[in-house]
């Protein structure tokens, strides 16, 4: 029970104090407990009746929770809408507050204005509803709760079936009733879970004994739910708990009608076995086949058509026969269980296949089998013709000795499609071997492991900051690296190795740097032959892509290379080679011979095609297939990309070796756009001669010389080149190295006695991005992909432009049938 407040005074105080407990200030909510008025803990503010544990099972704040109750909050308070706070903590699926409040001795029995207990809100398709409907199920909390509106909680849970299955399973093991029925509707639980298409829960809900031939308000049955979806093996489950299949709808409609109406041949076939008439006419005097006919559902026409034919045989034959069909799908449905009952009776004997009279007699009665003993001794004699006294359970279970094939359920299986004759002579074809195409990778036996026996090169190790998490974060890092001493007395984590090309996918420079110092070359291809500047291309990822094109050497390193001999001995632990290239090889190719400008053409990404055209990419490579750049950016229909590769010299009358060129690729792939850009050039190349202009004379450039030297702007000092240096002056680094002149100046100048003092922090901290640089990278990320790359169903270009050619073409063939 709550009190609302009542006059100025309580009212004050009441939101004052769930001001504070929002805020989760202990310290004045302590204080206006002991100053307030009498059980202000427990008073709740009149515009909707919130009280403090409303407010704290809402912010989903336990340590709130555990000090109010101790100073004498009730759990069982309820507002204007009659909810408690667990009710509202389950509602939001606020698991461990639903745990606290059951632990408070909260009543899980109490219901709301509209009659719902806190089930009710317990049901939603998540893990952690799941987990407060347990804790409710187990603090004893109504299971055959019914709302004022005569809906039960378990008819409402089967309704949602679909995504809540677990949960309906755990109310029908507390208890819940199989047979609730709606007030409103009629339709009962079973009705809803076949809906629903719950193979599993109408397994169960017909195992605890509901009825199977109720009927709604508008006589529908499970049957007519059953046909309508679809759900083939729900008619099957129905059947074997002896269904009425030829049960009618106020409307006149049976199973079939239904089941034509949606096209389900299979079902349209299983009812007029077991009983449905194919010649029922609805209210509208349509047949089942009419109605698929008018929907050009040609299969189910020529399903019913078929039972039509047979109607009167099958009455014939099998009326008086009409148990067989019920123990047979008794029999399909409970296999499982039969088969462990036969071998138990028969002293645990596993893999049985032959079973004494007795025995299979004494388990079908033990089951109670939909059939007497006239049948019985039918069963008896179709399956020992030799009286023997042994019976095949394997032959009884595929029901082939006492029905025909048509109606068991092996016949309802995919049968493979023969292959048409071809015709005979000259013109018969052979059939062609289609194999599948094996993935090209790295055989194992040619991976091969560090020289320290680490792992392979493409698997680096994963950047990890190791600090003091109390004291700095990325967006509060140390002001100074030597403020940061978290290293010494913070354990460090075990390395991780990862993919190099999971870190470029995920954008984590960090670890690429860390690599690279550890010499792990950056053109390493991981077992699909990747570099990690292809990955950054196909992945659109342009500040990696901008990153492993711009390496170069370390300041140290690089004033190793400018000056070798009079270098700081406190180089980093890389030992430079002067032959090392540090930028990404723009030309690397994998085993298709893509390069990395296949890749950025294949994602569309313009501003990557730039960047690789700018550093030397070659924009007419081929690759096996003879397919340029050009004709990857074509397929994934972006004209940005086609135009810059054409006005950067892409070749348009190129072909590639299926003797496709990039006219033809554009109007298989692309849109208008691209083929008239692509139209456009190759006009352009054919534009006839101006014959005056030939007869000018032409002026010849001056030829360069083979090697020319750049022009110096005024005050620009020439850097040396690592290639430069090297070339010469590798020839005299072994005699300089052991002059003796060298060694005496370096003694004299005391470069030999110089120690050094510089302090190297254990915690380095790389460039951390902060939360807001984390969000406006994602923003980036969302303007070059659209938003849709949140999506777990996002596509690249490519993959979107053939999804899309995909559709039109098919939408093109139905139209045309």
């Amino acid at each position: 029970m709550s009190s609302v407040a009542t006059c100025r005074l309580h009212e004050l105080q009441i939101y004052r104090l769930l001001q504070r407990v929002r805020a989760r200030d202990t310290v004045q909510v302590e204080k206006l407990l002991r100053a307030g008025v009498h059980d202000l803990v427990n008073i709740t503010e009149p515009h909707e009746g919130k009280g403090v544990l409303h407010v704290a099972a809402v912010a989903n704040d336990t340590d709130m929770i555990e000090f109010l109750t101790l100073r004498g909050a009730r759990p069982d308070v309820q507002d204007n809408r009659g909810c408690t706070p667990v009710m509202l903590a389950a509602e939001l699926g606020h698991d461990g507050v639903v745990a606290l409040l059951a632990e408070k001795h909260a009543d899980m029995k109490l219901t709301d204005t509209e009659g719902k207990g806190v089930l009710f809100y317990c049901l939603c398709p998540t893990k952690r509803h799941a987990r407060c409907l347990q804790v409710a199920l187990n603090n004893a909390a109504d299971v055959n709760n019914v709302s004022h509106a005569g809906m039960p909680l378990f008819l409402q849970a089967c309704e949602n079936a679909r995504e809540c299955e677990g949960m309906c399973l755990s109310l029908l093991e507390k208890g819940a009733d199989p047979n609730s029925v709606s007030q409103v509707t009629g339709r009962t639980a079973l009705m809803e879970a076949v809906r629903a298409g719950a193979v599993g829960l109408v397994r169960a809900i017909l195992k605890r004994g509901a009825n199977v031939n109720m009927l709604d308000n508008k006589r529908f049955s499970a049957v007519h739910f059953a046909a309508e979806g679809g759900y083939l093996e729900i008619l099957q489950v129905l059947s074997a708990y002896v269904a009425d299949m030829g049960v009618t709808t106020a409307e006149g409609n049976t199973a079939l009608h239904y089941a034509a109406r949606r096209g389900f041949a299979d079902c349209c076939r299983f009812l007029a076995q077991r009983g449905c008439n194919p010649k029922q006419k609805n209210m509208e005097g349509l047949l089942p086949r009419q109605i698929a006919k008018d929907l050009d559902h040609k299969a189910s026409v020529k399903e019913l058509k078929k039972a039509e034919r047979l109607n009167g045989k099958l009455l014939k034959n099998y009326t008086n026969e009409s148990w067989a069909l019920t123990l047979y799908d008794w029999s399909h449905e409970n296999e499982a269980e039969l088969r462990k009952a036969f071998e138990f009776a028969s002293h645990g004997i596993t893999n049985l296949e032959v079973v004494s009279f007795e025995c299979f007699v004494s388990v079908l009665q033990n089951f109670q089998a939909p059939i007497n003993d006239e049948h019985i001794r039918k069963i008896l004699l179709a399956h020992d013709k030799r009286r023997q006294g042994l019976i095949n359970i394997n032959d009884f279970f595929k029901g082939l000795r006492y029905l025909p094939r048509t109606l068991v359920m092996t016949s309802y299986e995919l049968k493979k499609t023969k292959k048409r004759a071809g015709k005979s002579g000259k013109n018969k074809k052979k059939s062609k071997l289609n194999l599948p195409m094996p993935i090209c990778i790295v055989p194992p036996e040619n991976v091969y492991r560090r020289d320290d026996g680490g792992p392979p090169h493409f698997m680096i190790e994963k950047y990890q900051l190791v600090t003091d998490r109390n004291r700095f974060d990325q967006d509060h890092p140390p002001k100074h690296p030597i403020e940061d001493d978290s290293a010494w007395y913070t354990d460090g984590p075990e390395k991780i190795y990862i993919n190099i090309n999971d870190c470029v996918k995920a954008g984590d420079t960090e670890s690429l740097k860390m690599a690279f110092r550890q010499k792990v070359p950056v053109d390493v291809k991981d077992r699909f032959y990747k570099t990690p500047l292809m990955t950054a291309c196909a992945s659109g990822n342009y500040e990696v892509a901008k990153f492993l094109l711009n390496l170069g050497p370390c300041e140290c390193c690089f004033q190793l290379l400018i000056s070798p001999f009079t270098a700081s001995s406190a180089t980093c632990a890389t030992s430079l080679d002067y032959t090392m290239d540090y930028r990404a090889d723009v030309s690397a190719c994998d085993q298709f011979c893509w390069t990395p400008l296949h890749h950025a053409c294949h994602a569309g990404q313009l501003d990557i095609i730039k960047l690789l055209v700018e550093a030397g990419a070659a924009v007419n490579k081929p690759t096996f297939s003879g397919a340029t750049p050009l004709m990857r950016a074509i397929e994934s229909s972006r004209p940005c990309c086609v135009d810059y590769l054409i006005k950067a010299g892409a070749t348009v009358t190129a072909e590639n070796k299926s003797e496709q060129s990039c006219l033809d690729i554009a109007r298989a792939y692309a849109d208008f756009r691209i083929v008239e850009l692509i139209q456009a050039k190759i006009d352009s190349l054919h534009k006839p001669k101006d014959h005056k202009k030939d007869k000018a004379v032409k002026h010849q450039a001056k030829p360069r010389p083979a090697t020319s030297t750049p022009i110096k702007e005024k005050g620009a000092v020439p850097t040396p080149q690592a290639s430069e240096y090297f070339a010469t002056s590798t020839g005299k680094t072994e005699a300089q190295a052991n002059s003796v002149i060298l060694h005496s100046t370096r003694i004299t100048s005391g470069a030999l006695k110089k120690v050094d003092i510089s302090f190297v922090p254990k915690t380095v901290w790389g460039k951390q991005l902060t939360t807001s640089q984390l969000v406006e990278k994602k923003e980036k990320r969302r303007q070059r992909f659209t938003y849709e790359v949140d999506f777990d169903d996002f596509r690249m270009p490519f993959n979107k432009n053939v999804e899309k050619k995909a559709l039109e073409l098919s939408q093109i063939f139905e139209q045309s049938i």
